[in-house]
């Protein structure tokens, strides 16, 4: 294992059925003034609204609501949120929904008290936050992004069609508890169930598709998405198998908190590539990674070979024996393809709005990233899309 790192994550997990016990228990620790950030209103139709505004009603908050967050977070949105907690003196930003309202709450949370522009700041020169940043906790009810244990936040700028993702260094903006309680997932739409899978198992293999060396963290990775694949067939057939769903919101809190990129480059160019038509289409984030993933992968896969091979050998059960890597890298390419069709995911970008005429607009807001085993170029990008269309 050849990198050197530093570990860290503050954290703390409450995990299982009756978790939101311990929420009470948590605000106690924090300020009066709640802003409470939720998303387009299930929460109010399946009942987990009114359980959470009674606890902080018997824990005694004051509570501004901020609600109506997108799947994709706007900066419009975040603006309108930074006024509302202003207006509240916030002392702590309680979080309840999927990965969009997980990520917004950590862009608000920096944002509050920044005296820039928190697009400009964060978002377009990654810099760290040096004003007050407002504690979050997060009450889970989708399992894909990995948000309820780590540092990151996503927004999309409407104007200038830009979805841009910032892993922040700062502890502090990481969630101070979260809850996942695997039974909110189960009201899910199917297409957001599967959507969420493939985000987590993409994540995943972000962090997989880098480095040469013999690594504990690629060992990890193995078995998280070996565990993913499994329970994501019990879940495609039965969603309201509640051993399946989780174990998915367990691997996909352990695919993004960090500890598998340790030792590791990283890779992260299918999230650029799927977020930029994210930003253009607003399509479901993990739908816009399932639709340029075979491309980029059998694109690049001339340049990591060896770790193909080991993909299909060690996730996928392919038999090498008579086979070059190439053609065992190859059929473990095939097997993944095969099994994310089984699921139901979109595999190509048309079926997202993207046409012909829009890639070169989609190769303009594509950053491009240097940690997977090809740095593409401007021309390899447009060609990625082309083939993805």
């Amino acid at each position: 294992m050849l990198g050197n790192f530093k570990y860290s994550n503050h954290t703390k997990l409450y995990f299982g059925d009756n978790s939101l016990a311990y929420l009470h228990g948590e605000l106690e620790k924090y300020g009066k003034n709640v802003a409470l950030v939720y998303g387009g209103g299930s929460i109010k139709k399946n009942g987990i609204y009114d359980d959470i505004c009674k606890i902080l009603n018997d824990s005694g908050k004051n509570v501004a609501e901020i609600g109506g967050v997108m799947p994709n977070p706007t900066l419009a949105k975040l603006r309108e949120g930074i006024k509302i907690a202003r207006e509240h003196n916030a002392d702590f930003i309680l979080a309840v929904g999927g990965g969009s309202v997980c990520d917004y709450s950590k862009a608000l949370a920096v944002s509050v008290y920044c005296e820039e522009d928190p697009w400009e700041k964060y978002f377009i020169r990654f810099e760290e936050p040096e004003c007050k940043i407002i504690p979050v906790g997060c009450v889970l009810t989708m399992a894909g992004t990995g948000s309820e244990m780590n540092a990151g936040s996503v927004i999309t700028n409407q104007q200038t069609k830009q979805k841009i993702g910032h892993v922040f260094s700062d502890e502090h903006i990481m969630p101070r508890f979260s809850i996942l309680n695997p039974l909110y997932t189960m009201t899910l739409p199917h297409y957001q169930m599967v959507s969420g899978i493939y985000d987590i198992f993409n994540h995943i293999c972000e962090q997989y598709f880098s480095g040469e060396d013999d690594n504990t963290s690629d060992w990890i990775a193995e078995g998280l998405m070996r565990s993913l694949i499994h329970s994501s067939l019990i879940a495609n057939k039965n969603p309201q198998n509640y051993e399946a769903r989780s174990n998915i919101m367990w691997t996909a809190t352990w695919a993004l908190n960090t500890l598998i990129a340790c030792g590791k480059s990283t890779d992260w160019m299918v999230h650029m590539l799927g977020q930029a038509v994210g930003g253009m289409t607003n399509a479901t984030h993990g739908m816009t990674l399932s639709a340029v993933s075979m491309a980029y992968y059998r694109h690049i896969l001339p340049f990591g070979v060896k770790k193909f091979a080991r993909f299909a050998v060690n996730v996928w059960g392919v038999n090498p024996d008579g086979k070059t890597d190439m053609q065992t890298a190859g059929e473990g390419l095939s097997m993944m393809e095969k099994w994310m069709r089984e699921l139901g995911l979109v595999m190509n970008i048309s079926e997202l709005g993207v046409s012909e005429d829009m890639l070169k607009s989609l190769t303009d807001v594509t950053l491009i990233m240097d940690g997977g085993y090809k740095k593409l170029d401007r021309d390899e990008i447009t060609e990625i899309f082309r083939e993805s269309l």
